[in-house]
């Protein structure tokens, strides 16, 4: 969230709470939304525009940690701590902060991070491995029902689907809550009221102590 969106939140709710206590009357009651639509849209058009007005309205990224070395500067200029930093590390999948080469805290709190090049996972080009292409897969049934535009894009038919869902032993079209087709031509298919019989806890017992 940006400062301007945590600005524009606390007029809403401003608004809203003089509504519902009835502290606004008459005229003002239609005034009020409609100066704030246009203060919202002036802004937003203003920060479009200019440079020097966007990093004022939005803010801009910081750098936090630079060539392997934290940067208390800038973690003192927004009141930004260690516990922060490694927090947000841990959810970038970073646990050893030796690893990261850069991280950048952007304008809307999230925390980029490159990692330093030894700590890079090998990618198939790195490898000089050729791959095939992988896009978006097409949903090609939706809670029992086909989805006949993607069907058609994917230029299959009926029969092929239905070809398919019998290979799967699935008779009916109606259990199939979802199915989707991936690039490479495999269906994969989840069938309506198939919850796994054990479902893994993430939280703690409180019962435990």
């Amino acid at each position: 969230m940006t400062f301007f969106d945590f600005v524009t939140g606390i007029i809403i709710g401003t608004i809203g709470g003089a509504y519902v206590t009835m502290e606004v009357e008459g005229y003002y009651v239609l005034i009020s939304p409609i100066v704030l639509t246009l203060f919202v849209v002036a802004l937003g058009y203003l920060s479009l525009k200019s440079i020097p007005a966007r990093k004022l309205i939005e803010g801009e990224p910081l750098v936090m940690v630079q060539n392997g070395k934290i940067y208390e500067k800038n973690m003192s200029k927004i009141r930004y701590n260690q516990d922060d930093l490694m927090m947000q590390l841990r959810e970038k999948g970073v646990f050893d902060l030796s690893e990261v080469e850069f991280a950048i805290l952007e304008p809307h709190g999230q925390l980029s991070v490159l990692k330093k090049s030894q700590y890079l996972a090998a990618t198939p080009k790195d490898l000089n491995i050729s791959t095939n292409y992988k896009g978006v897969s097409s949903e090609i049934i939706r809670d029992g029902s086909i989805v006949e535009q993607n069907l058609k894009q994917n230029s299959l038919t009926h029969e092929w689907l239905y070809n398919e869902l019998s290979a799967k032993s699935i008779k009916n079209i109606r259990d199939v809550f979802l199915a989707t087709l991936s690039t490479d031509g495999n269906l994969y298919v989840d069938l309506q009221e198939d919850d796994p019989e054990y479902i893994q806890e993430t939280e703690d017992d409180d019962s435990v102590i």
